[in-house]
């Protein structure tokens, strides 16, 4: 009997020595980001491409160790650009205990959330989420709509309308503006007018319309105004569909104008343009990827080299989506904790350097992010093509942080805790 004891004593003994030396190798619950974006209707292509950049993001992210020793995990919900299926996303994701939602989509989906993560946290002090914003720009989102649970990692419209202003050449004296009719079309219309008359009040605008949002098929008449208002320059903030539809159809009718855009470079835009855009289309950008080369920046291009191994288009969100994921981790580190309000204490004025060196903070007054910007030029003879056109963007112009910084309206209401 005491000899069959010991030999018990010896397995219990045994098990629960291996039991610790197994311990540090069962893996810890990964930390969950909800990512809610277009993975089906007219603008899958941009949110498919998007869910990829950040996936290559989170697994760069993961291989250094990812947040409080856990593993970042990506879980995508489809808003079909719908601000009542983004809800419904943030609904599920809060209903996973989620801490984090990223959406880089339309405004109106983004104003949305902001709203619904405002009244959820009010409701539910015990499982209160933040939205990471990398996309939804109108700039009353960090003005009259700030929320302390709102962090945008993507310059706002005015930000990115001024910078587009100080691109256009000094020949250009006559432009025409075409934008979408919702709250970003309807800002960038505002702004451009705005910073038309503050920096270039030679420039006359011969032309001014909106376009009900993803509806348009066929662009021709639009073209035809434009061609007859004797317009010099485009002047647009189209994305998707509307952007590629719209220049594909200058393109074809020939029309003799240089088009000035923010998203020409999303998913699908080089293929629309094709080799008649050559020279003639231009973006404001956060990262091209022919930037690292023209900067002579090693860890960015191997960055970019790495990602299109694997893929065949532009990393065009690298330098906002990897802020997006190095921002929350930093603040997470720093917090020590998945609690929402002690994460979004932490990102609050959080400063580092992007991968291609320039400066890069969050601030506090309405997190918004304050980031150096691009602009890029399609055009031939670049290293990185997109999408087997034979023509890329290089990059035309750098425009560093401090040069677009903008005064703020937000009025941020802060929970004690």
């Amino acid at each position: 009997m005491r000899f069959g004891k010991t030999i018990l004593s010896a397995m219990v003994a045994g098990i629960a020595a291996l039991a610790l030396f197994m311990a540090p190798a069962i893996a810890q619950p990964t930390i969950k980001i909800a990512y809610t974006g277009q993975l089906s209707g007219p603008a899958a292509q941009v949110g498919d491409a998007e869910i990829k950049q950040m996936q290559y993001i989170i697994d760069l992210m993961n291989a250094k160790g990812g947040a409080l020793g856990r593993k970042l995990e990506l879980v995508p919900f489809d808003n079909k650009s719908q601000p009542a299926d983004a809800l419904i996303a943030l609904k599920n994701a809060t209903d996973q205990n989620i801490s984090f939602i990223v959406n880089c989509g339309a405004s109106n989906v983004s104003a949305a959330l902001i709203d619904g993560v405002n009244k959820h946290n009010e409701r539910n002090p015990g499982n209160r989420i933040i939205y990471l914003n990398c996309g939804g720009v109108a700039t009353e989102l960090t003005n009259d709509l700030c929320s302390f649970w709102h962090f945008r990692f993507d310059l706002n419209v005015t930000q990115k309308v001024e910078a587009m202003v100080k691109a256009l050449p000094k020949t250009v004296t006559k432009v025409y503006l075409l934008n979408q009719d919702y709250l970003f079309g309807q800002s960038v219309q505002r702004d451009v007018k705005i910073f038309l008359a503050k920096n270039r009040p030679d420039v006359q605008v011969v032309g001014d319309e909106l376009i009900p949002l993803l509806k348009v098929q066929d662009f021709s008449p639009y073209i035809t105004k434009i061609k007859a208002s004797g317009a010099q320059a485009l002047l647009t903030g189209n994305w998707g569909p509307d952007m590629n539809l719209l220049i594909k159809a200058g393109l074809s009718m020939g029309i003799d104008i240089s088009y000035y855009t923010f998203y020409a470079h999303l998913a699908g835009g080089a293929s629309a343009i094709g080799p008649d855009g050559d020279g003639k289309v231009f973006a404001v950008m956060a990262f091209g990827e022919n930037v690292p080369s023209d900067i002579g920046n090693t860890e960015a291009e191997a960055w970019t080299s790495g990602f299109r191994a694997n893929n065949n288009f532009d990393f065009i969100g690298a330098t906002v989506f990897r802020s997006t994921i190095e921002h929350l981790v930093a603040a997470i580190n720093k917090a020590g904790s998945l609690d929402a309000f002690k994460v979004a204490s932490a990102m609050e004025d959080h400063r580092m350097k992007d991968f291609l060196g320039f400066d890069n903070w969050m601030r506090a007054d309405d997190h918004q992010l304050q980031s150096a910007y691009y602009v890029g030029a399609f055009q031939r003879g670049v290293k990185y093509d997109s999408e087997k056109t034979g023509l890329g963007w290089k990059t035309a112009t750098i425009i560093k942080s401090d040069e677009v910084v903008q005064p703020t309206s937000c009025k941020m209401r802060r929970p004690r805790n």
